[in-house]
């Protein structure tokens, strides 16, 4: 008999792993699949300084490490494996993957974002052979070259910083005046105290050449357009990030950028599939940021399997007819319409069940039952909607057919 899992999260940064840890705790059957290393961006940034309880600093791999180690702690199975297909529109999802398939009652989207490339002439065809996107990985191939960087952001700076342990000089290309960086002012200061940092100012980079290796790059002054070339033996781009989300598409809503659309609870526009992470769309992408949202999921993950095992049961599997009733508590109308049907259908209760449900908590449950306004009562029999009563239709007159 196939294995089927409560919780299956696709990815392991820091919103996968916390929500593996907020799930597994909880006793609920959970598996993480990762098809990189564990700790998804996270665990390339060397330096941390500003997650709680780290203020001498800590570095991503070793967070990241723990919090594998803690999900595992719980009971998580972490798999590394490449999802091929994700099938999420029925009640069980289905990941396929290289490593064989799995299913689960609910998803866990956290698949991070991945470096956005220059695209200029010599990228990719030397990309590993001088070209890189991440410090923490290849900083020790550079001891004592000489090195570029692009951007002025958190990343670049604070990468550029970490470089200068190996390399001899790190020159950051910045497409900026001089003086503007578009990182965070401590990170920013510790670079313009850095001797072995330089900055090229008003810059991009125009082209990146070499035979087998970096040799050089072409610098193009953005005001003057000027092009120079500057001898280097290495090239890190950090400009900013795009989501891993091109799996998604047609699966989930995605905005304009790709990354997952959701609502406050993680949800995303289908039954049970939730998106957390760097790839979801948020205001700020932080470590913390992704942890929160992990731990909102699992949550909600949790609550949604409560709440489907209890329709089920109570609704879908009943054997008398059964009223459902939504309601919102904010509004007095529906819940006086909702609480006089409940009283009346007491006297009923050897004919029909009567069952409650709040708006806010159950939109899921909502949705699929097309229910758009409160209060709505559904009539199910045989786990099948054989009526439906809206707004002024919910009065205690629609029981006089269980009173013959």
């Amino acid at each position: 008999m196939t294995k089927i899992y409560d919780v299956l999260i696709v990815g392991t940064g820091p919103g996968g792993l916390t929500a593996a840890i907020y799930a597994a705790r909880a006793r609920l059957k959970t598996i993480v699949l990762e098809k990189g290393q564990y700790g998804g961006q996270a665990a390339t940034t060397e330096e941390l300084e500003n997650y709680p309880g780290f203020f001498d600093g800590t570095t991503g791999p070793q967070l990241m490490q723990r919090m594998v180690e803690h999900a595992q702690h719980f009971g998580a199975e972490i798999v590394q494996a490449s999802v091929t297909e994700l099938y999420m529109a029925g009640e069980t999802k289905i990941a396929k993957t290289n490593k064989g398939e799995f299913k689960s009652k609910t998803v866990i989207l956290a698949p991070g974002t991945q470096p956005r490339f220059l695209n200029v002439k010599g990228e990719q065809e030397l990309r590993g052979r001088g070209v890189s996107y991440c410090a923490t990985c290849d900083a020790g191939f550079f001891h004592d070259l000489q090195v570029v960087v692009m951007g002025s952001g958190d990343a670049a700076i604070d990468e550029a910083i970490y470089l200068t342990k190996f390399a001899s000089k790190v020159t950051i290309i910045v497409n900026h005046k001089e003086g503007v960086l578009s990182s965070n002012k401590t990170s920013a200061e510790k670079a313009f105290k850095n001797e072995k940092i330089d900055f090229v100012w008003d810059s991009v980079l125009a082209e990146i050449k070499g035979d087998d290796m970096v040799e050089a790059v072409l610098i193009k002054n953005t005001k003057t357009s000027e092009v120079t070339e500057f001898a280097t033996d290495g090239v890190f781009v950090f400009i900013g990030k795009e989501p891993k989300t091109d799996f998604l598409q047609g699966k989930v809503t995605l905005n304009k950028d790709g990354y997952i659309v959701t609502d406050e609870e993680m949800q995303t526009d289908v039954p049970g599939v939730f998106g957390v992470g760097d790839a979801r769309e948020k205001y700020l992408r932080q470590i913390v940021t992704a942890a929160s949202d992990g731990a909102i999921a699992a949550v909600a993950a949790e609550r949604y399997l409560a709440q489907e095992e209890s329709f089920r049961e109570g609704v879908l599997e009943a054997v008398k007819p059964v009223l459902v009733a939504f309601w919102n508590y904010e509004q007095a109308d529906s819940l006086a319409a909702v609480s006089k049907l409940e009283l009346a259908a007491e006297a009923l209760a050897d004919k029909v069940a009567f069952v409650k449900l709040a708006a806010h908590r159950n939109k899921m449950i909502m949705e699929r039952c097309n229910v758009d306004q409160v209060p709505s009562v559904l009539l199910f029999e045989g786990g099948e909607i054989t009526q439906r009563f809206v707004g002024d239709e919910v009065k205690e007159d629609i029981l006089e057919q269980f009173m013959k």
